[in-house]
């Protein structure tokens, strides 16, 4: 059994995270959830038993094994001091991702990474674990020279305030009122927002060159060619991504559905004459990735587009950190010893 504290229990992905690692049946010993003053005293519910929510210090990670970090500033803020405690930071937020001493693991794609980890393992971008994964099954029979993705991202990614104020603003205007937005640059309700997080670089936003960079870290390539287009929409959970592939070798359709249907964590689901295809309605609250509309690029000799989506909460956050958990008990590479 091991020890595990989760920092950020209250929000979103926190309790995701609760739900995965009961599901999963994760050999949970002693149990801590943290969070931050406004959340300390909240009473949650793991495995049958009441937990309460304890404001985070660095007594919190005392006698732990595992810390699972929920996203936000906290794992910079305490990060150090877990793993300073004998703890295996899992993090989810961006504060580490991109340092060349923090591994950046999806468990289907470079699993093997968590054992060079120094303390931190860092959980990626939720659309960029939703894209790799593919890629993946992809780059390991033709090779990848080039990627275009636009992304269609539900509002939960943006926190419990984005999803009060789509469903409030909807209301709203239905009803002909106004309602300013708050969490979003603009009216969230019946609109598409081609704008997620801050403008960086040749007007690219930190979302999209996310993916370009933590992309390129995970699968070991820093000379991938890979441009992105990250686009809010009102839908309240799981991201689609349109992805278009030029492959190295040629690899038709047909090919790709075997290939793809073969990998781990991935369901195809992809008949147009039954209008079957992935759709965040019928993908969420799943921890698999869904492709379908897989067809040759009609512009390129060896090009391939996809569709794809998948639960963000899930297989985006917390699914992906609490795999990468049980990769570090099979891999024996906890701080404590290969217990």
């Amino acid at each position: 059994m091991y020890n595990v504290v989760v920092v950020g229990a209250s929000g979103a992905v926190g309790q995701e995270i609760l739900k995965v690692l009961e599901e999963r049946n994760f050999p949970v010993g002693e149990l801590r959830l943290c969070a931050t003053s406004r959340s300390a005293g909240k009473q949650m519910v793991f495995r049958g038993k009441v937990y309460t929510v304890q404001e985070t210090s660095v007594d919190s990670f005392e006698g732990m094994d595992i810390a699972l970090f929920a996203g936000g500033a906290a794992s910079k803020e305490f990060g150090p001091a877990a793993v300073e405690r004998g703890c295996v930071v899992i993090d989810n937020s961006s504060n580490f991702r991109l340092d060349p001493k923090v591994p950046l693991v999806v468990p289907e794609v470079n699993p093997e990474d968590v054992k060079w980890h120094q303390g931190i393992i860092a959980n990626p971008n939720c659309s960029t674990i939703i894209m790799v994964i593919p890629l993946k099954a992809i780059k390991d029979v033709a090779g990848i020279k080039r990627v275009v993705v636009s992304t269609y991202q539900a509002v939960s990614g943006a926190g419990k305030e984005a999803i009060d104020e789509l469903t409030a603003q909807t209301r709203a205007v239905l009803d002909g009122q106004d309602y300013p937005p708050k969490v979003f640059p603009y009216q969230i309700a019946f609109n598409l927002i081609p704008h997620i997080d801050v403008f960086q670089e040749m007007d690219y936003t930190k979302e999209e060159w996310k993916m370009v960079k933590e992309t390129r870290k995970i699968l070991h390539d820093d000379q991938l060619a890979i441009t992105a287009t990250t686009v809010r929409v009102p839908v309240y959970r799981s991201h689609s991504e349109s992805i278009n592939i030029e492959t190295v070798e040629k690899l038709t359709a047909r090919k790709a559905k075997e290939v793809l249907a073969s990998f781990p964590g991935i369901v195809v689901l992809d008949d147009p004459a039954r209008k079957e295809y992935p759709m965040p309605l019928f993908c969420s609250q799943r921890d698999e990735v869904f492709v379908g509309r897989i067809r040759e690029d009609n512009s390129v000799e060896r090009g391939l587009n996809l569709w794809v989506v998948a639960d963000q909460l899930r297989k985006g956050a917390a699914t992906n950190a609490v795999q990468i958990a049980e990769l570090l008990i099979k891999y024996r590479c906890l701080r404590g010893g290969n217990r």
